[in-house]
């Protein structure tokens, strides 16, 4: 017997939906039986995109940083869908470089605005039309750096932190509506997002993506490259009435690099100790070895 799609008769609106993350999370949504109001800059990517998928997508062009657009983009929802049960705020880039003393006031509200404000204003403009569909998901990209140091520039890392704990906040005031809220905590997934952060074109910021996807594996316990698909599985899933007992969390996507220093999951790499000491990893095991062989 086939399987009801996951999304099936669900009207979703995703920021950041013509390349990357976005785009994947798109077409699963799709093929999970949503219609989706893509919103993002990229306009020839967008009407390609609205192409591909007629009476199923449509095209929004918006820059989330400046909420007009960001309304009229929630608002085309219920204009061409007749309602919206799902929001994913998803656009998003590396934000303002550096750390604490390259503080730019002008960086740092640029960051927040694309990466906090819009979270908060695109969960305004939706509300009324979840209220009126009597519940809804609402989903953010957040991002393993702002969970811990060091994956990250400064600005950036703190501005995710923001999105992780206004989930929670959010999400414990709408509760008592059924609209749930939650963050996904992308680990290294292979997206122009690094290439963009260095002011690369969109053509070599992609082309640096594939690097990422050939060498992250090895920076992971899982063993292999993040790809979107990992994260649009998880945005489909929090979308979805499966997750209906599910709100106010992250979920963390990250092939486990944040599960411990490598050396709880790499037995090549050296632990504190050997680091102290001096010693690799096999030496301290055939010290050990030869205390208890004796």
């Amino acid at each position: 017997m086939a399987m009801t799609p996951r999304l099936d008769g669900k009207v979703a609106v995703v920021t950041g939906a013509a390349s990357g993350i976005g785009l994947v999370t798109v077409e699963r949504f799709v093929e999970e039986g949503a219609r989706v109001v893509a919103a993002d800059l990229r306009e020839d990517a967008g009407r390609a995109l609205e192409a591909r998928f007629p009476g199923s997508v449509r095209f929004a062009r918006c820059d989330v940083t400046k909420l007009p657009e960001l309304k009229a983009a929630v608002d085309l929802a219920a204009d061409a869908f007749g309602g919206l049960d799902v929001l994913f705020s998803n656009a998003g880039s590396g934000g303002l470089p550096g750390g604490v003393g390259a503080f730019d006031p002008e960086g740092w509200d640029a960051t927040y605005a694309l990466l906090v404000r819009s979270v908060a204003a695109g969960a305004a403009y939706a509300l009324p039309h979840l209220r009126r569909r009597g519940g809804g998901s609402i989903v953010s990209t957040a991002s393993i750096a702002g969970l811990q140091a060091g994956w990250g520039p400064l600005c950036y890392s703190s501005a995710k932190a923001a999105v992780i704990h206004w989930t929670r906040t959010a999400a414990a005031e709408l509760a008592p509506e059924r609209i749930r809220v939650n963050a996904i905590c992308p680990g290294f997934i292979a997206t122009g997002i690094f290439g963009h952060s260095l002011g690369l074109s969109d053509a070599d910021a992609q082309a640096l993506a594939g690097t990422v996807a050939q060498r992250s594996g090895a920076a992971n316990p899982i063993g292999r490259s993040g790809r979107p698909e990992d994260i649009a599985e998880a945005a489909v899933y929090l979308s979805s009435d499966a997750a209906g007992f599910i709100t106010g969390t992250h979920v963390v996507v990250d092939g486990g690099i944040t599960v411990g220093p490598r050396h709880a999951w790499d037995r090549d790499a050296p632990g504190p100790i050997g680091q102290v000491l001096g010693l690799s990893r096999a030496q301290i095991d055939a010290m050990r070895a030869a205390k208890s062989g004796g």
